[in-house]
C-alpha cells in the first residue's frame, strides 16, 4: 500500500478493534447518517485495520472501495502546507518573511486603510486576518459582494483573480493578533506556485504527492466512476448533493456553495485550501510519513513547528482543548476536550465528510472519508469511531 520509504505492513489489529469500528460503521449506515465510508488505521507504521463499506453511489449501487476516490475540500490543507514547507526545507520560503516579497500583487488592508504584513506562517496558521464566504452571516457580506470564491464552487475565474477580489476586502483583523479558519491556504497555494515557478498542481506534485506516490491524488479527477457521490445529511435519508446546492455547517452562516463537478473541470483554480481529490490510501500515506518523520519528507524540526500550537493559546471556536499548528489542529488539553487522544494529537476534517487524526505518543494514524457532508465531518460518525479506535488500544502512558 505505501511508498517503500514508508513500508506499511499488514499488522495484528488489537483484540475487538475491527469489530469496534465495523460496528460503529454499520450503526452509521443502518441509521442513515452515511451513505458509504473508508476507514483506515495504522498502528506504528502497521496497518491494522481497512474497510470500505456502503455505496459510492447509491442510486446505482455502485458499492464503496478502498480505491475509491473523494472530493477532498480541506483535506487538501495538510497536503498544500506540507507542499509550502517543504519549500521552507529547501530554503525558498522564509516562513516569516513578509509574502509581498513574492506576492507583491496581493496586499490586503486593515478596516482603518493601514496595510497589514501577512506571513507564511499566519496563512498556515490561520491568524492571517481572512476568513471565508460561508462563514458570512449575509448572502450580500463583504466576501459576496466581491465575488470571493470558497474553492468548492464553479467559480469560473483565476486563481489570481481569486486572489485579487480577497485582497480587496479589509482583513478582519491585525495578521498575528487573532485565529479565524479561512482561504489563507487558496493564498499559501498561490505562493507556493510563485516560488516554485509552475502550477500548483506541478509543484505540490513535485514536492509532496510523487515522491509519496499518492499516484490517485490531485486537482483533477479524471474518471468520475472512481470518484464517490457526494451525498447531504436529511430526512429520512441522506440526499444527493446537486450542482450549486448551498449547504451550511454552521448556525447562523450562509454556508458553502458546493459544485461537486468542479473537480472534473480543468478550468478550474486550483484550491489549495479545498480543490483536492484522493484516495483514504493517498492521505494515510502523508500522514504516515509525517508522523515517522526521519527527515524523509520534511526535517524533524519543521514536522515538530507543523505540530506546536501558533496560536498564542487562543481557543478554536466550537473546538475546546484546541489549538493550531501549521496546516493542523493541535490538541492542547485532553480534558477540556473530552478526548481520550494524547496531548499533541493532530486532526482535521473536510466538508464533504471526512476526517483524519494522528496521535503520535500512541503510533497511530487514522482516516475516515465519506460521502456524506457533514456526518462525515462533524457528526456522530466522527465521535463514535474514535472512541471505537481507543476502546480497543492498549494505550500507552
Amino acid at each position: 500500500m505505501m511508498n517503500p520509504l514508508f513500508p506499511l505492513h499488514q499488522g495484528v489489529p488489537p483484540a475487538n478493534l475491527c469489530a469496534r469500528i465495523h460496528s460503529t460503521v454499520q450503526q452509521a449506515l443502518d441509521d442513515q447518517r452515511l451513505v458509504g465510508a473508508v476507514v483506515l488505521v495504522a498502528r506504528d507504521g502497521a496497518l491494522v485495520h481497512q474497510q470500505a463499506a456502503g455505496f459510492a453511489d447509491r442510486e446505482s449501487a455502485r458499492p464503496m472501495a478502498l480505491e475509491t476516490v473523494f472530493r477532498l475540500a480541506s483535506v487538501s490543507k495538510p497536503i498544500v502546507s506540507t507542499a509550502a514547507l517543504a519549500l521552507v526545507a529547501q530554503g525558498r520560503l522564509d516562513l516569516d518573511a513578509g509574502i509581498e516579497r513574492w506576492l507583491p500583487e496581493f496586499q490586503p488592508r486593515l478596516a482603518d486603510g493601514r496595510p497589514a504584513r501577512i506571513t507564511a506562517r499566519q496563512l498556515l496558521s490561520h491568524t492571517a486576518g481572512l476568513g471565508y464566504r460561508f462563514f458570512e452571516i449575509h448572502a450580500d457580506g463583504l466576501y459576496a459582494r466581491a465575488g470571493v470564491s470558497d474553492g468548492m464552487d464553479a467559480s469560473g475565474i483565476s486563481l489570481e483573480e481569486n486572489l485579487r477580489r480577497l485582497a480587496s476586502v479589509p482583513l478582519l483583523y491585525e495578521p498575528g493578533t487573532a485565529w479565524g479558519y479561512s482561504l489563507a491556504t487558496d493564498v499559501l497555494g498561490a505562493l507556493i506556485a510563485r516560488i516554485h515557478g509552475t502550477s500548483l498542481d506541478e509543484a505540490v506534485r513535485r514536492l509532496v504527492t510523487g515522491p509519496l506516490g499518492m499516484v490517485d491524488t490531485g486537482f483533477i479527477a479524471r474518471d468520475p466512476q472512481c470518484v464517490a457521490t457526494a451525498y447531504v445529511n436529511d430526512t429520512p435519508q441522506p440526499h444527493r448533493l446537486a450542482e450549486g446546492e448551498t449547504v451550511s455547517a454552521f448556525e447562523g452562516a450562509v454556508g458553502i456553495l458546493y459544485s461537486p463537478g468542479r473537480i472534473f473541470d480543468p478550468r478550474a483554480f486550483p484550491s489549495g485550501g479545498a480543490g483536492m481529490a484522493g484516495t483514504a490510501e493517498d492521505l494515510m500515506r502523508l500522514l504516515e510519513a509525517l508522523r515517522q518523520g526521519y527527515g524523509v519528507l520534511l526535517p524533524n524540526e519543521l514536522i515538530a513547528e507543523m505540530a506546536r500550537d501558533q496560536t498564542g493559546g487562543r481557543e478554536l471556536p466550537d473546538a475546546p482543548g484546541f489549538g493550531f499548528g501549521l496546516g493542523v489542529s493541535v490538541l492542547r488539553d485532553p480534558a477540556l476536550a473530552a478526548s481520550p487522544e494524547s496531548e499533541g494529537t493532530w486532526r482535521w476534517g473536510g466538508a464533504y465528510g471526512h476526517s483524519w487524526f494522528v496521535d503520535r505518543a500512541q503510533g497511530l494514524s487514522v482516516v475516515a472519508f465519506t460521502n456524506t457532508l457533514y456526518e462525515g465531518m462533524s457528526g456522530r460518525f466522527v465521535t463514535d469511531l474514535r472512541d471505537a479506535v481507543y476502546g480497543a488500544l492498549e494505550v500507552r502512558r
